[in-house]
């Protein structure tokens, strides 16, 4: 019994339906038997299995004159021959031989997997996981049960990739866990309540207090990490080098050209104001901002007592502020 399988293609961009037959019906005495070095049930299987999908003879040469227009059938049975022939075996030139063959699997699964994931991550790396996971579906596969090997070892490789994704998470399992929950509870309540849902909402829909909530956010801000060397999305779509993403991260340092301009102003605006002052007021002003003198001090410098130069301070800030009101106002 026979029945479609799609394969992904060698260049992952699509995929292809072989005839996948059970190993007890695979065909032999075609018209190719002659020239097909691969049998099934007792017949003669060569040492050399199938090279890029096509099947082998002695030397290496090409079993059939036209191998280039073997059909998918021809190709199969090729396949379930180094199968039977690698389950005999079980040498490890024939489970390369194997990986091979199926490691357009591996490139189909990682670019799924990819899509969901990040952009500083790698395919690349995605694909050497996914390499490990089909070396063990292959180890692990038993032809004789008629299961599907595609279907079986797709599960395996993308298993592979997200264990070994798992393991470079510095986030616990259980934080990643609470984060989904919150999203879905966002989603559920901004559907529900068509905006955006209040913290108290959030957590009564969470059944969980407002202070822990608040606790979850904490926790939830170690998820919330990007790469520092990544492009901003203005350099890379204009095809330049671009900037980086730290060069665009505000100095916390540095100093806010607009506050330094705003604050000369007003020392000027200041300075103009104390020139206008009276002479007594002015050298007052100045003993007491400028010079960090006591209001008893100042008494003793002008010949005056504490009080009257208290006075004297009171009229001088007055007249200060009066006069910077009026430059405002102008």
């Amino acid at each position: 019994m026979t029945e479609p399988t799609p394969v992904p293609d060698v260049a992952g961009g699509g995929s292809r339906t072989a005839t996948v037959t059970s190993p007890p019906a695979a065909r032999v005495g075609t018209s190719s038997e002659a020239s097909t070095p691969a049998g099934v049930n007792g017949h003669h299987v060569d040492d050399e299995p199938p090279r890029n999908g096509h099947a082998v003879g002695a030397g290496g040469r090409p079993a059939h004159p036209a191998a280039e227009s073997r059909t998918a059938d021809d190709v199969e049975a090729g396949i379930i021959a180094l199968w039977h022939t690698y389950g005999e075996s079980r040498k490890q030139a024939l489970r390369d031989r194997l990986v091979l063959h199926y490691a357009p699997l591996v490139k189909y699964v990682a670019g799924r997997v990819g899509t969901g994931l990040p952009a500083h991550v790698d395919v690349a790396d995605l694909i050497q996981s996914g390499i490990f996971g089909l070396v063990d579906a292959i180890e692990k596969f038993e032809p004789e049960r008629g299961l599907k090997f595609e279907t079986y070892a797709m599960q395996r490789i993308r298993g592979a990739i997200l264990d070994d994704l798992r393991s470079q998470d510095w986030v616990p399992r259980s934080v990643r866990s609470r984060a989904r929950d919150v999203e879905r509870a966002l989603e559920r309540l901004g559907a529900r309540l068509q905006r955006t849902p209040t913290d108290r909402e959030l957590a009564a829909e969470l059944k969980i207090g407002l202070a822990e909530l608040r606790e979850l956010y904490a926790q939830l801000q170690l998820t919330s990490v990007v790469a520092l060397d990544e492009l901003i999305a203005a350099g890379r779509s204009a095809g330049g080098a671009g900037s980086s993403l730290a060069e665009s991260l505000p100095d916390e340092g540095a100093e806010d050209p607009i506050a330094t301009l705003v604050d000369q102003d007003s020392r000027r605006q200041l300075a103009d104001a104390i020139a206008q002052l009276a002479e007594r007021d002015r050298v007052v002003v100045t003993l007491y901002y400028f010079e960090n003198l006591t209001l008893a001090e100042i008494g003793k410098v002008l010949g005056v007592t504490e009080s009257r130069v208290c006075q004297l301070h009171t009229r001088a800030v007055l007249r200060l502020r009066t006069k910077l009101n009026e430059q405002l106002e102008s």
